[in-house]
């Protein structure tokens, strides 16, 4: 019997690449759900000889490059997509050098909230951490949802306990919580006004002592 071919959209596939001739990090496939998702994580909406693509700006370090076009696949895939990454854009492809990027720029995200001094520098930082396309924690429940639904197969596979695995799956709807109670304490952030900057009130002038009251004999 003739295997018949799967049912799948070619616009479900997207790749994320460096064109060689040109140096533009580029996106191409993709539903108008994907281009939404794409032009929220930093990519241009292009118009080509051959169809629509996307492309990040001119002028951007290898660092951000490899940085947006990770965050945007890690987004894709969140929504369903299948997507390509090219190994030299992905930040987590070096296992040494991505923690080390990950461990700094945690560090200057911390450096970056101490030192606000109004709330929209405030709601920047939280956006960083909750931002529902690619803050930082959507990236860390993925990764979480990832190992569940990995592990929790293996268990059922194996006709073990899938319990620890389904307990994993509640920690990543919590985490998925705490970005909701997060983006409602930025919106606040974001009406909060400037720090008020320390005043000392100048001492008065020193007041003349009372004259002695008169006694009338």
């Amino acid at each position: 019997m003739r295997q018949s071919e799967p049912d799948f959209s070619v616009l479900e596939y997207i790749t994320i690449t460096k064109d060689l001739r040109t140096g533009l990090v580029l996106a191409l496939g993709g539903t108008r759900e994907a281009a939404g998702i794409l032009q929220r994580t930093g990519f241009l909406n292009e118009y080509g000889p051959r169809g629509d693509y996307h492309r990040l700006p001119h002028g951007l370090t290898e660092d951000d490059e490899r940085r947006k076009a990770t965050a945007a696949s890690h987004t894709l895939l969140a929504a369903g997509y299948s997507v390509h990454l090219d190994p030299a854009l992905n930040v987590f492809d070096s296992p040494d050098g991505g923690r080390e990027a990950a461990q700094l720029y945690l560090a200057q995200l911390s450096q970056r909230a101490f030192g606000a001094e109004s709330g929209d520098e405030w709601a920047r930082v939280l956006t960083e951490i909750a931002e529902p396309d690619s803050g930082l924690l959507l990236l860390l429940r993925e990764a979480v949802v990832g190992t569940y639904i990995a592990w929790s197969q293996q268990l059922r596979d194996a006709g073990a306990d899938v319990e620890p695995a389904v307990r994993l799956g509640d920690t990543a709807e919590a985490l998925s919580r705490a970005a909701d109670s997060i983006r409602r304490a930025r919106n606040h952030a974001a009406r909060t006004h400037r720090r008020a900057a320390p005043t000392t009130s100048p001492p008065g002038p020193a007041q003349r002592p009372s004259a002695p009251l008169s006694r009338h004999l």
